[in-house]
């Protein structure tokens, strides 16, 4: 089943606004067993969206909206998708009712040209609700072709996609794609694929990719199979392989990020963290706040950016700064001692650096755990602008704490 992703609005042409649903929707399709060949961005013009829609429709089997199902004049997403399958638009009335009540918990009552919205094919049209905006979506199936549309608010169409529209692809398709999705830290794109080159050039089901992020490696091993069961029994030997070969630089086999997997370890430890930033200002505390639950280990972050700041918070000896600088591997150790004995926590983590962009030692940077077993530091040169050198900090003292948590 072939399927295209069209999505409309002239503000996604003009950069106005990232277009993350298409990213959304292409993910979740490869696992259902259908091919995306292409997608197209159109903006809110007649003649250009139904040239879109009937080449997409032409060429595919199933094609995805989203976007254009509001009340105004320019979207025009739902007509023209209705025109292109010969069907005529009617009201239903039980659509309108439904946004006319929710236009009374907003305090206010709708407007004429908001009927629009309950607007739909009297046949070949099933309606996908939308709890939480005004605009329903719809599957409209004509002649074998099959278009949903779906409103361009990404909390709106995540909820409609995942409720609706993957368990009518998944019928349809009749078999899915399972994947497990490998993350490593600690070995480059490159070296990961010349090491599994016999089983990327080798394997037909499953198959092996790899992705690149800032700092680690996505490896995606997907099998076709028709139950849970047979999936898993596909994946299983290839995902045991590629561990034994790489050990523990591989760090999740279901897609859960290094915080992630440090906040999971956390809690079943029943440990307690603190964090003491220098260049990653913030960052690394960030990574575990972010995540719901947090607390329950979480006790303090300090961004001690300033020497002053560095002696007064967290006992860093004025002639460590003096003989060693701030960014050495000396002040990272005191930096996380002094973190852990002033927050009373299990583990403290430190990051010291330079980030840049100016000066001769910028990519610099150490990361430092303290625990009741002492202080391990890591000395790091990185590269990059500013930013990724930050970022690429944050993983490192992830990977330390992650790798002290798991006993490596």
């Amino acid at each position: 089943m072939i399927a295209e992703i069209v999505c409309v609005g002239t503000e996604l042409l003009m950069g106005q606004i990232v277009n993350t649903n298409a990213q959304f929707m292409a993910e979740k399709l490869a696992p259902l067993g259908v091919d995306l060949y292409r997608q197209q961005v159109v903006g809110d013009n007649p003649q250009r969206l139904t040239e879109a829609v009937l080449t997409a429709l032409d060429r595919s089997d199933v094609v995805l909206f989203s976007g254009g199902l509001g009340p105004t004049e320019d979207d025009l997403t739902k007509e023209t998708v209705a025109a292109a399958l010969g069907l005529d638009l009617v009201l239903y009335p039980e659509q309108w009712d439904r946004i006319v009540e929710r236009f009374k918990g907003f305090g206010r009552q709708p407007t004429p040209n908001n009927r629009k919205q309950a607007m739909f094919p009297a046949t070949h049209c099933t309606i996908l609700p939308n709890p939480r905006g005004t605009a329903p979506g719809c599957l409209m199936e004509k002649d074998g072709k099959a278009a949903i549309l779906m409103p361009g608010p990404p909390r709106e169409l995540r909820p409609m996609f995942t409720d609706y529209v993957m368990p009518y692809l998944e019928k349809r398709s009749g078999h899915r794609l399972y994947t497990h999705m490998l993350r490593i830290f600690g070995k480059g794109e490159s070296a990961v694929e010349y090491e599994l080159k016999d089983l990327i050039d080798g394997q037909t089901n499953p198959t092996l990719a790899t992705y690149c992020e800032t700092g680690e490696v996505k490896l995606r091993i997907t099998a076709q199979a028709k139950t849970d069961a047979e999936g898993e029994a596909l994946l299983a030997p290839v995902v045991r392989e590629v561990e034994r070969r790489f050990g523990d630089v591989v760090y999740s086999e279901n897609d859960e990020e290094l915080a992630a997997v440090c906040h999971r370890l956390l809690i079943e430890q029943n440990a307690t963290l603190s964090c003491a930033e220098s260049c990653t200002g913030g960052l690394l505390s960030s990574a575990f706040v972010d995540l719901a639950g947090s607390s329950a280990y979480f006790i303090e972050g300090d961004v001690t950016y300033a020497n002053e700041a560095k002696m007064g918070s967290l006992g860093v000896k004025p002639e460590t700064l003096e003989k060693y600088s701030a960014v050495s591997k000396e002040c990272a150790e005191e930096m996380a001692a002094g973190m852990r004995r002033k927050a009373g926590t299990d583990y403290a983590l430190a990051t010291t650096g330079y980030a840049g962009p100016d000066g001769e030692q910028v990519g610099l940077v150490y990361v430092s755990l303290a625990s009741r077993d002492g202080v391990q530091v890591k000395e790091l040169h990185l590269t990059g602008e500013r930013s990724r050198i930050r970022r690429l900090a944050v993983l490192h003292a992830l990977d330390l704490l992650r790798r002290k948590l798991c006993g490596k």
